[in-house]
């Protein structure tokens, strides 16, 4: 089993834009692209399902659920898993496990039964799962800490890429081939298979990736270990960094709020006093929110070097709350518009709450990138929440809990994420 070497880049090697590092840079940007392509497909999957199955929201929110519930269950053996056999291997195996996945979706339209793509879900995630403890902690610390958060940025921005062509491939492949539905019968009716093309497509790419990805060399390197004072090393963990616990809560919150939204924007845009759309027509402005975290991404690759990252993202989560509150409150393009755009204040919330969390865990890095990974379950449990919500109550009601998330993460960038001693 290879292990990672002692070997880290000082500053002055990784700033010196030597091509091994841009090479590894860019390659592991490519993983980021294509799992945030995988992800935001679940946005098209949800009404699809939803429609075809005659599920309730709460019901159609179980694929978030094993979605993302796979990284409750997985993330920490990924993190022991990278550990033992280095990033690049552990790359690797989330590749093959992810591609799986996807193919089990092939049996899964076939029988049509809904358990079923409930259960590839959940080996689809795991795989990805394994590729996210992999390749955050790795970008993160390919270079000097203070552009830590400049990096994540810019390899998130191309993983809004992905999660911005998603939704207007998968309403072209999958979303056009839903008619009016207005019985169980006719629901009955419809072919499921379109599903069946798109995922194995998926599960080749990521075969294909994985191939040319194991061709490329990545440089093997470990996080430097800081000294903890007044406690033994022997003693320490992650958890008892209390800005890596409360980042964990930050890391919950924000997937939590940003797939819940995501997840209804299409049966948000059907509202007679929203948009009145059908879900065809709504699928590709589904877009527009994960292309504002992307435009914000690339932006963000440049506005985080020049400002406090904790600052920053304390001022997006303000800001992602009064556009919320104004979606509530308003009608037609308004309420429309003022949703859409939260994916904007969205964009630098994950690399900027990742590397905050992460700062000063030094020999504790993977440990501490699996416990933030496990807090992506937020994208399981939030949305079952919120669909529950919106069963009761509505989707605008809903959409108070993200406000909730927002605001806990507005606390995090002003006051959580500063490092106190270890507890």
């Amino acid at each position: 089993m290879a292990s990672i070497s002692p070997t880290f880049p000082s500053p002055a090697a990784a700033d010196s834009g030597t091509p091994r590092y841009t090479t590894a840079l860019s390659a592991v940007t490519t993983l980021f692209f294509l799992w945030g392509f995988i992800t935001c497909l679940n946005d098209i999957l949800i009404p699809y399902l939803k429609a075809i199955f005659q599920l309730s929201f709460a019901q159609a929110n179980l694929i978030n659920l094993c979605f993302f519930g796979a990284y409750f269950f997985m993330s920490i053996p990924a993190g022991w898993l990278v550990a033992r056999v280095g990033y690049k291997r552990g790359m690797l195996l989330g590749f093959a496990v992810a591609a799986l996945g996807a193919y089990l979706f092939y049996p899964a339209a076939a029988q049509r039964v809904y358990g079923l793509f409930l259960g590839a879900l959940f080996v689809l995630a795991s795989g990805i799962t394994v590729l996210q403890v992999a390749a955050n902690p790795y970008v993160a610390i390919l270079g000097p800490a203070r552009s830590a958060s400049a990096r994540l940025t810019l390899t998130q921005a191309f993983n809004s890429l992905g999660t911005t062509l998603a939704p207007l491939l998968g309403s072209a492949l999958i979303l056009s081939h839903l008619p009016k539905l207005t019985t169980a019968a006719s629901a009955a009716a419809i072919d499921v298979t379109a599903v069946q093309v798109p995922y194995l497509a998926i599960g080749t790419a990521l075969l294909l990736i994985s191939l040319l990805l194991s061709r490329v060399h990545l440089p093997q390197i470990e996080p430097p270990t800081e000294p903890v004072a007044d406690v033994a090393a022997d003693s320490v963990r992650a958890w008892h960094y209390r800005h890596l616990v409360l980042g964990v809560v930050g890391i919950f919150v924000y997937v939590g709020a940003e797939v819940a939204i995501g997840s209804h924007i299409a049966n948000y845009l059907t509202l007679p006093d929203v948009m009145g759309l059908s879900l065809a027509d709504a699928g590709p402005r589904v877009s527009l929110y994960w292309g504002g975290a992307m435009v914000g991404r690339f932006v963000g690759a440049y506005v985080l070097n020049k400002f406090t990252p904790a600052k920053a993202l304390a001022f997006n989560a303000v800001m992602a709350v009064v556009l919320l509150l104004i979606s509530v409150n308003t009608t037609g393009a308004v309420a429309m518009w003022s949703l859409l755009a939260v994916g904007l204040m969205n964009s630098i919330m994950w690399p900027v709450i990742f590397p905050l969390a992460l700062a000063g865990l030094g020999r504790h890095t993977e440990a501490g990138s699996g416990l933030l990974c496990t807090a992506v379950v937020g994208g399981a449990l939030v949305p079952m929440l919120f669909g529950v919500v919106a069963d009761h109550h509505g989707l605008r009601v809903a959409l108070l809990l993200p406000v909730l998330c927002y605001a806990y993460i507005v606390w995090y960038g002003l006051r959580g994420s500063r490092r106190n001693a270890v507890v």
